[in-house]
């Protein structure tokens, strides 16, 4: 039995100061009590900071970890696409399995605990099954010539947390992402709106009409008139969603896609990435005044100089701290589907822990000091 304390918790969305939480040697929460005085508490562990369930990361693209410092930042989203196409042939199979190894080994230390993971093969898939993490991996389809997701399902039911599903409202013809939008076990995650030329391109302008248009390729689905509406016709209602990225999201978009769910879609959040590609930031203020459900994830580190779940916290702006944790923890816990047993310092879960030090705790925010780093 361990017992481990910090100046502050994480608790039921929370920070509550005088907290002792106890765990068996499984790692199980036993027991969470608040105490007047933890010094007078016998073999108490303490750690400065803040003590959290481990993290969710609610997006992430481990197989591209080999491509870190590879993609110049600022090149513009479509011109970053270009850019993982040029290079990403550059790099031998040891080298794109030795840089997954050491990213996952990275977020492990962090303290993340859970992982949605988008994959277009199934190379680092033995890593990912031998992690400490628990990953839960989705192989994306597309391309406009695609005709069958036959090859990405065979590749998922390989696997215990594996499943299919479509990259973004763009990039995939109507009856494939209509498809796979109303199959599946685990969540349906897609990347939307995270440039203009997304919803640009439904109104046939834009640099992705533009680029289709040169290679000859049509789009069968722009009569829905916008990505949000595509979300809403293709996936049904009982759906859990993700959403990823979101920085061109308006509010009628996020009020179209709240009353179509019977549960709201997360939008999953990765600054960091829209930082480095673009410089967009998300319209994180319209998210919070229109309630949507947020999670956050690191997205790869093709576009991004680390997965840093932290980072990508404080790049979010002046946000109350326990919200922001929250969104780093449960949020990305109950949008995966793992909320029973991640996510949350509760009795009975195994949810990993990790204390957040170097925060200012006069104004309860985090520095550019601030870090994590796995303790269970």
């Amino acid at each position: 039995m361990r017992r481990i304390a910090s100046h502050y918790a994480l608790i039921n969305g929370e920070l509550e100061r005088g907290i002792v939480v106890e765990v068996d040697d499984k790692g199980s929460i036993t027991r969470v009590s608040h105490h007047d005085n933890i010094d007078n508490i016998a073999s108490v562990e303490f750690y400065p900071g803040i003590l959290i369930p481990g993290m969710i990361n609610a997006h992430s693209h481990l197989e591209l970890a080999y491509l870190r410092g590879a993609i110049a930042e600022g090149t513009g989203f479509a011109g970053f696409a270009r850019e993982i196409g040029r290079v990403r042939g550059n790099f031998t199979t040891e080298e794109r399995l030795h840089a997954a190894s050491v990213a996952d080994s990275e977020m492990w230390h962090e303290g993340v605990e859970a992982v949605m993971d988008i994959a277009n093969d199934e190379m680092i898939m033995p890593i990912k099954e031998h992690s400490k993490i628990e990953y839960h991996t989705l192989f994306e389809l597309f391309g406009l010539n695609a005709k069958s997701a036959a090859n990405h399902r065979a590749m998922a039911e390989k696997y215990q947390r594996a499943d299919i599903t479509a990259h973004s409202t763009y990039s995939l013809q109507d009856d494939l992402f209509s498809d796979i939008a109303r199959l599946g076990k685990e969540t349906l995650s897609v990347h939307l709106l995270e440039s203009e030329d997304e919803t640009a391109l439904y109104n046939k302008k834009g640099a992705l009409w533009e680029w289709y248009t040169r290679m000859g390729w049509e789009c069968d689905f722009l009569g829905y008139g916008s990505p949000a509406k595509r979300i809403a016709e293709s996936v049904p209602v009982e759906r859990r969603t993700m959403l990823v990225h979101g920085c061109q999201a308006t509010a009628e978009d996020v009020k179209l896609l709240n009353s179509h769910f019977s549960t709201p879609p997360t939008w999953v959040l990765c600054p960091e990435s829209n930082r480095y590609i673009s410089g967009i930031k998300p319209p994180v203020a319209m998210f919070r005044e229109m309630g949507a459900q947020i999670a956050i994830g690191t997205d790869s580190l093709a576009s991004a100089r680390h997965l840093s779940m932290v980072e990508n916290m404080r790049l979010l702006g002046d946000i109350p701290l326990a919200e922001l944790l929250t969104y780093a923890t449960l949020n990305g816990a109950k949008a995966i589907g793992i909320a029973d047993r991640k996510g949350s310092i509760e009795v009975g879960k195994r949810p990993g822990l990790a204390v957040i030090s170097g925060v200012d705790f006069q104004t309860m925010r985090l520095t550019p000091e601030s870090e994590s780093r796995r303790i269970l």
